[in-house]
This record gives structure tokens, C-alpha cells and sequence, in this order.
């Protein structure tokens, strides 16, 4: 259990909460794990399946303390609320925000903006630790450019325009991605993006991250009250998570990418874990989405240090603490959106 931005994340599988007076006591096969006093946080975030007492779900109601259920992957589940909690309030100020073309363009610049400096960290990673292997000086080159990029973010006077700058930094960004892959080059190779279906393994297990967090990105959403559809970067059109995407963005380059990159170069997938379709699509197969997952649990439960909050956070907590930090933004909380920046 931990307690972030005064919400209490429980993210032990077997954990059952439960009241006892006015404390939330945590305990797993037999034995507590912690306990806190309900006045001093605002809701509770419980990874597990195992739940809650009727008590406690009764008294968090009572005090409009928010207690979320999620699955250990991080899939929602449920919310309990009290019939006074502010949602509403919070939604409605959301929805304001994307009516506003000039304050959704605040919050994409930021997010766009940490994108494209993950990513430059993603190949400044790259040049420290395998210089001998790589083209380092277009590297550099194009961290540059990035880096460029990240500040012209900041000045961009429309989304079409800021889109525009994404796209071309993107491009640059993925002209070398195929230098990182270092180990299994008959099997893993990347020369374009390619998606509905993957045409090759690199891109199968690209689009697979990206689905993942995608998934976390509308949990956590939801689960501080935001609506995961109405977005302020990322086009809005029915069954599409514009919210959730423009939060992904933050973490494609320094979760994903560098997710993938790592299971190639240390060989943890191959190329057997591949099939490729009629259609030509290539896909997981059961046992590789297997593994796959297994790793990804493993990455999730790594930790980092936030640059905001300035504690070390799980990187599956990352996508709910930076909801978090939205959600306090457009309640007025906090005076800009801190997006997540990796170092």
C-alpha cells in the first residue's frame, strides 16, 4: 500500500480492506499490512479481488471518499461513492475544457510536449549505453531535433499545427528505432508503422503495448471521475477514447517502446511467439501473449522516481497518478498540468 496525492493505493493482489473505528485496515492471509486514518485521504485504489467489507464501502459513502476496485492488470471494476460525490462537478468543468480550443490546446502542448522529451530520452538511453553499436552521431542529430520540437510545441497555435509537429518528430523518432533493436535481426526488424493488422513482429508487439495502455490510461481515467472520451488533443468520434490516448502519449516512447526493445535484446521474446494470419497480419500467439503479459506485470511493478511528486512510484501507478494530477487541474487545484516526463 501506498499513499499518493492523498489517495491510497493498494496494489497487493490478496489484500482485503476492511473499518475498524474511523481507520481503512489493509490485511493479506492473515496478517495487516497497514492502516490509516479515513480523514486523511480522499479515496482508495484497491488492485485485488478479494474487495472491500460492506462497512467500510458504507463509511467511504458516508464520507464521499471514493474507494475504486481494479483488477491487478489495472482493469476498472467498480467505484464507491457517496451521493454528494463532486463527479458531476468535475465532468462538467472537463467538458468545458474541450469546448475551449485555446485551454484543451494548454493541456495538449504539455502532453505533447513531455512525448517528444521521452522520446529524446529514449535515444539519449540509447547512445549512453550501446554507443559502440549505434550510428551515435545521427542520434544525437535527431534528439535534436526533438528536442526542437519539444520547445515549438509550446508555441504551436492550433492543435492541426501541433499534430503537424507530432507527426514529423514522430517520423524522425522512428527512422532510427530499428538501430535499437541489437539482437534477433532475422526475426525483429522495424522499417514502418503499421497497424489493423501488424505486418511484421515488431509492430504486433508495438500495437499490443499500446492496447495495454491504452486499457490503463481509460481505468485510471475513470476512476478519478474523468470522462475517458472527451479528450482535449486526439479527435473525438463515437467509441473512441480520445482522453485515454492523449494520456498515452506521455508513455508510448519511455514504457512501451523501451518495453519492447528490452524484451527483444534480451531475447525474452522470439520469433516463435509469432503467427502470421491469412490476411498477412502477424500476431501473438496464445503462449507469446503469455508471455508477454508476464513481463509486462513485471515492468509494471518497477519503480521510479515521479518528477512532480518527487516519490518513487510503480510504473503501473504511473497512468493514476497522472489522471490524478489532471483531474486536480481542472478542478483548479493545481495551476497547470505537470506531465510525466521520464529522466
Amino acid at each position: 500500500m501506498k499513499k499518493l496525492l492523498n489517495t491510497l493505493y493498494v496494489t497487493t493482489e490478496n489484500a482485503y480492506l476492511s473499518l475498524d473505528g474511523e481507520n481503512v485496515v489493509v490485511q493479506s492471509e492473515g496478517n495487516m499490512l497497514g492502516r490509516m486514518p479515513l480523514h486523511m485521504i480522499d479515496g482508495i485504489m484497491a488492485f485485488g479481488y478479494l474487495g472491500a467489507s460492506p462497512a467500510l464501502m458504507g463509511k467511504c459513502a458516508e464520507m464521499n471518499k471514493s474507494l475504486v476496485f481494479l483488477k491487478p492488470s489495472g482493469r476498472f471494476l467498480a467505484k464507491v461513492t457517496g451521493k454528494s460525490y463532486g463527479n458531476i462537478l468535475l465532468r462538467r468543468a472537463q467538458y468545458r475544457i474541450c469546448e475551449d480550443e485555446a485551454r484543451s490546446l494548454m493541456i495538449a502542448k504539455n502532453i505533447i510536449a513531455a512525448k517528444l522529451a521521452n522520446s529524446n530520452a529514449v535515444l539519449s538511453r540509447a547512445v549512453r549505453d550501446h554507443a559502440l553499436r549505434i550510428n551515435t552521431d545521427q542520434f544525437v542529430q535527431i534528439g535534436g531535433m526533438l528536442q526542437s520540437g519539444k520547445v515549438n510545441a509550446f508555441h504551436a497555435q492550433s492543435a492541426d499545427s501541433l499534430r503537424g509537429l507530432e507527426g514529423e518528430c514522430a517520423n524522425h523518432y522512428f527512422s532510427v528505432f530499428d538501430d535499437m533493436i541489437l539482437q534477433q535481426k532475422d526475426d525483429f526488424f522495424y522499417h514502418r508503422r503499421s497497424r489493423r493488422p501488424p505486418m511484421d513482429n515488431v509492430n504486433a508487439m508495438l500495437s499490443f503495448s499500446y492496447s495495454l495502455l491504452t486499457s490503463m490510461c481509460v481505468s485510471a481515467l475513470e476512476s478519478v471521475g474523468l470522462d475517458a472520451y472527451a479528450g482535449v488533443y486526439h479527435t473525438e468520434r463515437p467509441g473512441r477514447c480520445s482522453l485515454a490516448l492523449d494520456l498515452l502519449e506521455e508513455f508510448r516512447a519511455a514504457f512501451a517502446d523501451r518495453f519492447v526493445l528490452t524484451a527483444i535484446n534480451k531475447k525474452s521474446i522470439c520469433g516463435k511467439d509469432f503467427i502470421e494470419k491469412e490476411s498477412g497480419g502477424i500476431l501473438l500467439t496464445e503462449d507469446g501473449r503469455k508471455k508477454f503479459l508476464s513481463l509486462w506485470q513485471q515492468k509494471k511493478k518497477e519503480e521510479i522516481m515521479h518528477p512532480f511528486l518527487q516519490e518513487k512510484v510503480e510504473w503501473g501507478l504511473l497512468s493514476y497518478v497522472q489522471a490524478m494530477l489532471l483531474a486536480k487541474y481542472i478542478r483548479g487545484d493545481i495551476d497547470e498540468y505537470p506531465p510525466f516526463i521520464w529522466r
